[in-house]
């Protein structure tokens, strides 16, 4: 696909976790769920709720839907006492187990790599201070037609697993873990996503998507080009249609400012699907 293999990056077939349990209490809620919700509403005070990261010309969309959602967690965990901006390079070059960096990546090992190996801090181009290990490929623009910036290009290499601190911080304490990861469903992903915040999820990329500028996505064209792992904030309606609000990691020129939207409710493209999510160990 040379410029688009940037575009896509999650697999099929990674390891299985556990079902996140429903009782009846909360299955009860999550069918009385509000018309919408905002985290960015919810929880004012965690800043990573409103960024937009960009995986620029890799196939890494499956790790940074996981750190993305990992970051917004702590700080929703902990009243937002702890701030803790999770590295997508680490994540990404360092998980051997989780596929193939760039070329690719399972969702589901990336929090059970959380889980047992820990992920350490690491800013994104623009986060201050830089922590423990940034993501290092330049950032670049995912549009096909009228770039504004440098295009992203073809796919560039795995960048070499580096488990030292660019800021001079001790490698282990700069880790951070997940104390329990599962995999919700339509029967709960409501009540936990206004209770514990974002979480990961994955869909197959048309390419009628990639010139996404607003309203509620729904495939209609366009040759499929693979799945895209991304991370799903809350929801709403628009104009009588239901939809997942999503950010997603080809920049905020992308979209509507780094997001979108996409039908609810019907399985969209296999979103409803791959939902990942876990409580971190603070």
């Amino acid at each position: 696909m040379g410029e688009r293999e940037d575009l896509v990056g999650s697999l099929k077939g990674g390891p299985k976790l556990p079902k996140r349990p429903t009782t009846e209490a909360e299955r009860i809620a999550n069918l009385n769920a509000p018309t919408s919700f905002d985290p960015r509403v919810q929880w004012p005070n965690c800043p990573s709720l409103n960024e937009i990261r960009d995986q620029a010309a890799c196939g890494s969309c499956w790790a940074f839907g996981a750190v993305e959602s990992m970051t917004d967690r702590i700080c929703i965990a902990s009243n937002a006492t702890v701030s803790a901006h999770i590295s997508a390079e680490d994540m990404n070059s360092c998980c051997t187990s989780c596929g193939f960096g760039c070329g690719g990546g399972y969702p589901e090992a990336a929090w059970e790599y959380y889980q047992q190996t820990g992920v350490v801090t690491g800013a994104n181009y623009d986060v201050k201070p830089t922590l423990c290990l940034p993501y290092t490929i330049p950032t670049c623009d995912h549009h096909l037609v009228h770039p504004k910036i440098t295009p992203c290009g073809n796919e560039v290499p795995t960048p070499a697993c580096s488990q030292t601190c660019v800021d001079g911080e001790d490698w282990k304490s700069a880790t951070h873990y997940g104390a329990s990861v599962y995999t919700p469903d339509m029967s709960n992903v409501y009540t936990e996503l206004m209770t514990n915040g974002p979480i990961e999820s994955s869909f197959t990329v048309y390419s009628d998507f990639v010139t996404y500028t607003g309203g509620v996505y729904q495939h209609v064209s366009g040759e499929e080009l693979g799945g895209h792992a991304i991370k799903i904030l809350g929801w709403g309606v628009e104009g009588g249609t239901p939809y997942w609000l999503v950010a997603n990691s080809w920049n905020p020129d992308w979209g509507l400012q780094g997001y979108f939207k996409i039908l609810r409710g019907q399985n969209e493209c296999g979103i409803e699907d791959g939902f990942v999510a876990g409580l971190p160990k603070l």
